[in-house]
């Protein structure tokens, strides 16, 4: 069961890598500021979410230790951080007139 969770966090940690890199290439190819706004801010949550099935995966995966709950708490954090701007500036340039 333990093994088959770590290919599930995996597959799903390469899938949003691969989302965020092609949000990421959308927005630096775009010439409208508006939909540059959203695809950053739509790469901003894959990322998030990237950051915490890694922080996930690594709780699950070493052994317990003070230095992996540190980064693992840090990953979480950061991805938190990322996940809730990314939605926030989403709705702003969603509004915006385009």
């Amino acid at each position: 069961m333990e093994i088959a969770l770590h290919w599930v966090l995996i597959i799903a940690i390469i899938a949003v890598s691969v989302c965020s890199v092609t949000f990421s290439f959308k927005a630096r190819r775009s010439s409208d500021v508006r939909v540059r706004g959203l695809n950053t801010s739509l790469m901003n949550v894959c990322m998030g979410v990237m950051l915490m099935l890694l922080a996930l995966f690594f709780l699950l995966l070493y052994s317990g230790s003070t230095v992996k709950v540190i980064v693992s708490t840090l990953l979480i954090v950061i991805g938190l951080f990322n996940l809730f701007a990314g939605l926030r500036n989403h709705s702003i340039y969603r509004s915006m007139k385009g």
